[in-house]
């Protein structure tokens, strides 16, 4: 099968906005996915954090479990190897992972939903590095969240006070060397929570999308940001842009005996967001699938607890 996920240049988005709402949308309404090349993320930034995350997983587990609280569900700080567990899933992913969200004074509104971030003193530039990313991929996903309104004929900034503020984490993988007939795959098959995903270094084999039955490899370029549709958007959009089922997998060979990294960007929305049908995704052919509306922190711990995180 050809590659069925679509890489499109973000240069397009400055020449002609429409046009490049159109393509992402489009590719992300067949598959859920989309890649993007010429984004404005720099790709000495990720390689200093890819390696410096290296160098963090590999430190001793003492010193990484400094940095861990099961309290917080995974949102903050190191989590373990063997912790979360897809939806539904019988087996835990074979990955350990570094979250950092957002940072809010103390007397912000939204203060009490997001937690303090940690940062590994082991590592000089740890804070810097981490900081610029986060910084970096939550301006170009709100960029992209402008291009899915246009392409849903809607404002331009329509989501634009609903994602200011949103509980946004960035997520820092680790998929160590795989032993020989150990169960689960490296991230079992799964929807995103959010809004939509930004990818950037998962590019060794294993990323698969489920397509029509069929486990389908995802195959893009090194420095291609890859973004997909979460379950909050398919809600909101009653399923016109589909969060479709993903994972990493560890069943080939090639992919076994050596180390994983990638950095997931999960957008999500401001925590009290109302994630209610868009009345122009209803009609007498697509009726509302969800016709009881829902808190986008409701349904954030909802799944937190699914995936084994809390």
């Amino acid at each position: 099968m050809t590659d069925i996920v679509k890489t499109i240049s973000f240069d397009l988005w400055h020449k002609d906005p429409e046009l490049f709402a159109n393509q992402l949308g489009e590719n992300q309404k067949l598959t859920g996915f989309c890649g993007i090349k010429d984004h404005p993320i720099a790709k000495e930034l990720v390689d200093d954090c890819i390696n410096m995350f290296a160098d963090f997983f590999h430190q001793n587990n003492q010193i990484k479990m400094q940095y861990f609280d099961k309290n917080l569900g995974g949102a903050r700080g190191y989590t373990p190897y063997k912790t979360e567990t897809p939806k539904d899933g019988n087996h835990a992913d074979l990955k350990e992972f570094w979250q950092m969200g957002r940072d809010l004074p103390l007397n912000h509104m939204y203060k009490k939903y997001m937690f303090d971030n940690y940062f590994a003193s082991e590592i000089p530039e740890f804070e810097i590095k981490i900081k610029e990313l986060f910084s970096s991929f939550d301006h170009f996903g709100h960029q992209l969240m402008q291009a899915i309104a246009l392409y849903l004929q809607l404002d331009i900034d329509h989501f634009k006070n609903s994602i200011n503020h949103g509980n946004s984490v960035l997520r820092a993988i680790h998929y160590p060397p795989v032993a020989s007939g150990e169960s689960g795959e490296r991230a079992g098959a799964h929807g995103d929570i959010n809004l939509i995903t930004l990818l950037i270094g998962g590019h060794k084999p294993g990323l698969e999308i489920l397509f029509e039955n069929k486990w389908v490899p995802i195959n893009t370029e090194q420095n291609t940001v890859v973004c997909n549709i979460g379950d909050m958007l398919e809600r909101y959009t009653n399923h016109l842009l589909p969060s479709v089922i993903h994972r990493v997998t560890s069943d080939s060979g090639q992919i076994m005996d050596s180390s994983r990294y990638s950095i997931p960007f999960f957008l999500h929305p401001n925590p009290d967001w109302l994630i209610k049908t868009l009345p122009s995704c209803i009609d007498n052919d697509h009726p509302d699938l969800y016709p009881k509306s829902i808190i986008a922190d409701d349904f954030l711990q909802q799944r937190l607890h699914e995936i084994n995180l809390l």
